[in-house]
């Protein structure tokens, strides 16, 4: 951001003593008028937990009138996460060094970009961040880059691309910059790393995820800002238990057998023993006996088991009728619209 300070100084001004010369030798009276000599010092004091880089910009007047103001304006550059507040403190000393003023000002400002975040889940522990920016200010704001650093446990990947003709562009295209009030949507995945699967499902409340960097200018060749948001997501209540789905298939041929992977993880702070039941519908049929037995699950664990299945009606038919029950404590959970699959006829039936 760049604070830009209005300075409106009223100087103690001194007379130089009179040269006796040749009025030729002279650029006029130029050393029979009065002479201020002042030095401007701008001090910041910042109040703010956020860090912020600073300039401090010392500016020296050597010359001006009598009993006249002098305005002059002071940048500086600086760089804020989130509190956008300054507290700025002015010194003036004249050049005796006794004489000095000071005046507290306080400069609230705003970011020129609103920022929201929203979290989507999916069924294998992965996750979709929606992040959407808004030029909020009465000018336009140039974006130069948006960039997501994931947390330890993710690995990050933009979805902000499209491929034409082999190569990558973006889905904005060229253009880099927003309109007033003008809104940008930007799309990003977090695939778990294998080495945290078992730790994600016992994570609960509200957990860190990360940071979003946004630099951005005003105008073309001026200094680029960052402005940095810090990530957070409430983790998703699964109770004692979660099934989640591995593998599917995305089509099936009508009354032929398709394999399904299916994913259970504890959640409790407890062993389970778990055993599984199928039972059939109007569109699917389950192959297999049902009543197996799945095991033994430690806390925070989790282990994978295939289903065989077939559908008898054609169209989206959606997977249900599975529960699981804990011997341990003689609980069941039912499992319904586990997931949907797109079922075909047979080609070779067809033909025939």
């Amino acid at each position: 951001m760049t604070l830009k300070v209005l300075l409106s100084i009223n100087h103690i001004s001194f007379t130089n003593f009179p040269v006796t010369c040749e009025y030729s030798n002279l650029p006029g009276n130029f050393s029979n008028q009065p002479m201020t000599v002042a030095k401007i010092i701008l001090k910041i004091l910042i109040f703010s937990q956020a860090p912020l880089h600073l300039l401090v910009v010392m500016t020296t007047i050597t010359e001006h009138t009598s009993n006249c103001c002098i305005d002059d304006v002071i940048h500086d550059k600086v760089m804020t996460l989130e509190e956008p507040y300054l507290q700025v403190q002015f010194l003036c000393k004249t050049c005796r060094g006794k004489m000095f003023f000071s005046k507290l000002c306080l400069f609230p400002f705003l970011p020129p970009l609103e920022v929201k975040t929203k979290f989507y889940n999916s069924e294998k522990s992965d996750l979709f961040l929606e992040v959407q920016i808004q030029n909020i200010s009465s000018s336009t704001v140039f974006i130069q880059k948006v960039s997501l650093n994931p947390p330890e446990m993710y690995t990050g990947e933009e979805l902000n691309t499209i491929n034409q003709a082999g190569e990558d562009e973006c889905t904005f295209g060229t253009r880099t910059f927003l309109q007033s009030m003008e809104e940008r949507q930007y799309l990003y995945y977090l695939k778990l790393k294998q080495e945290f699967s078992e730790k994600a499902g016992i994570i609960k409340g509200l957990t860190e995820m990360g940071k979003l960097d946004i630099i951005w200018k005003r105008n073309l060749g001026e200094m680029a800002m960052l402005q940095t948001i810090q990530l957070e997501r409430k983790a998703p209540v699964y109770g004692n238990m979660k099934l989640s789905l591995e593998k599917i298939p995305d089509t099936v041929i009508i009354e032929e057998p398709f394999h399904i992977i299916c994913k259970i993880m504890n959640c409790s702070g407890r062993k389970m023993k778990l055993v599984l039941k199928t039972y059939d519908t109007d569109s699917i049929r389950w192959c297999g006996n049902s009543g197996s037995y799945l095991g033994q699950l430690r806390p925070g664990s989790s282990l994978c088991f295939t289903l065989t299945l077939l559908s008898l009606k054609l169209g989206l038919q959606v997977i249900s009728s599975i529960k699981i029950t804990d011997k341990v404590l003689k609980k069941t959970y039912v499992c319904d619209d586990l997931a949907k699959v797109c079922v075909i006829p047979s080609m070779v039936k067809m033909k025939n």
